[in-house]
C-alpha cells in the first residue's frame, strides 16, 4: 500500500495560474515597490496583526523570503497581476505547507484600490484549486481576525468552514486578539465561478 504525499513536482519551476482576469505569477524584486505601497496602506493592514511597511528595504527582504519558501519547498506565494499587465494588485498563497497533513496554510492581500470587485475570490480560487488538484493536499486553512467581514465572506463561499475560535490568541499593539481559523478539505471545495 502506498502512502498519499504531497506531489512534490509542483516545485520544479514555479506554477503560473491564469483566471478570466488574473495571471497568478511569481513574486520577484521588480514587485517591492507596489508590496511596499500596499503594506504601508493602513486600510490593507486593518485585520492583520502586523506593523504598516515604512520602507522598500522591507519589500525587499519579504520578496527574498517568499521565494526562499518556494526554494526550500515550505510555501509558494503568487503574485496576482490583471492579465496583460505587469503591475501587482495583491499577493496570495500557501504560507506554510503541512506535509505530513497534506494540509497547507493560505493567506493573501489586495491593493484597496481593487476591492470589491470579487478579484480576491477569482485568485483565492484558483490557489486552493491548484492546492487540491496539483498539490495533492487533503486540506487547506485560513486564520483570520473574526471581525473581517470580507474575508470570512471569500473562504465561505469557497467551502471554508469555522473550525475553532482562538480567543486572545495574539497580542498587537498593546492588546490581545481573537483569531479564528476556517478550513476547506478536498471533499467540501466550492469551485467558484
Amino acid at each position: 500500500m502506498s502512502i498519499r504525499q504531497i506531489n512534490m513536482s509542483v516545485f520544479d519551476s514555479f506554477p503560473v495560474l491564469k483566471t478570466r482576469r488574473l495571471s497568478l505569477r511569481k513574486i520577484d524584486q521588480d514587485d517591492a515597490e507596489s508590496i511596499y505601497n500596499m503594506r504601508a496602506n493602513e486600510a490593507v493592514n486593518r485585520f492583520i496583526a502586523r506593523e504598516s511597511m515604512f520602507s522598500t528595504d522591507s519589500a525587499v527582504s519579504l520578496v527574498t523570503k517568499t521565494n526562499d519558501a518556494f526554494t526550500n519547498k515550505q510555501g509558494i506565494g503568487w503574485a496576482g497581476v490583471l492579465r496583460n499587465q505587469k503591475t501587482i494588485i495583491g499577493t496570495c498563497g500557501f504560507n506554510t505547507i503541512d506535509y505530513p497533513n497534506l494540509r497547507a496554510e493560505i493567506g493573501g492581500e489586495m491593493s484597496a484600490d481593487f476591492w470589491g470587485k470579487h478579484l480576491a475570490l477569482e485568485a483565492t480560487n484558483a490557489i486552493v484549486k491548484f492546492g487540491f488538484e496539483h498539490m495533492l493536499l487533503h486540506s487547506i486553512e485560513a486564520k483570520v481576525n473574526p471581525n473581517n467581514r470580507g474575508a470570512i465572506h471569500l473562504l465561505k463561499h469557497l467551502g471554508f468552514e469555522q473550525e475553532a475560535l482562538f480567543k486572545d490568541r495574539i497580542y498587537f499593539n498593546n492588546a490581545f486578539h481573537d483569531m479564528a481559523l476556517y478550513t476547506v478539505f478536498e471533499t467540501t471545495f466550492n469551485l467558484a465561478d
